[in-house]
């Protein structure tokens, strides 16, 4: 979707307000060019990064899941390696994250059964961490989304219609804005 411009606006962000907001914007510089942020000034500090997020499905699928019965294998252990995976690859993927030297990364699964009559759901956490000088949010948020699409991709063919939703950072520590937890 295209914003309009209009002579008060720049991109529908009123004009007076949009360099303030162009310049918190750490990806762009003065000129609104996207650039990659330099951290080569920063010191180099503990940093911690956790997401999660939630894929929902059929009780059935969930059965499957459980008793390891996929035809294409241990689906929550192939699903843990690739969210690791992606959690390394992540400035191969989103292009102007730094590459880190990751720490720790660790991708655990939660089962939620259904209510009556409900969906199951497996809730998944991946918690990131490294010393350096910039973070790992973006690595903990790539970590938890291909962990559940290799869940997807491994149950779709007895499930459509799962669904990924609530993937969010949940907290981070580390760096000049400090400890963060999601509300």
């Amino acid at each position: 979707m295209m914003l309009e411009e209009d002579e008060h606006s720049v991109n529908g962000f009123a004009r007076a307000g949009y360099k303030d907001i162009m310049s918190s914007l750490t990806h762009f510089d003065a000129q609104g060019q996207a650039h990659m942020v330099d951290v080569g000034g920063k010191p180099a500090t503990r940093r911690v990064a956790v997401a999660g997020g939630r894929i929902e499905m059929l009780p059935a699928t969930l059965a499957i899941i459980e008793s390891g019965t996929a035809k294409k294998g241990d689906v929550l252990g192939i699903a843990r390696i690739a969210g690791i995976q992606a959690a390394k690859k992540t400035s191969d993927l989103i292009p102007l994250c730094h590459p880190l030297a990751l720490t720790r990364v660790a991708v655990e699964f939660l089962v939620e059964r259904p209510a009556a009559g409900g969906h199951g759901a497996i809730a998944c956490t991946a918690t990131v961490e490294t010393v350096g000088p910039t973070g790992v949010e973006m690595e903990a948020l790539t970590a938890v989304q291909v962990a559940l699409l290799t869940i997807y991709d491994m149950c779709k063919a007895v499930d459509r219609g799962m669904t990924i939703t609530g993937v969010r950072v949940l907290e981070k520590q580390g760096g000049k804005s400090g400890h963060y937890v999601a509300g």
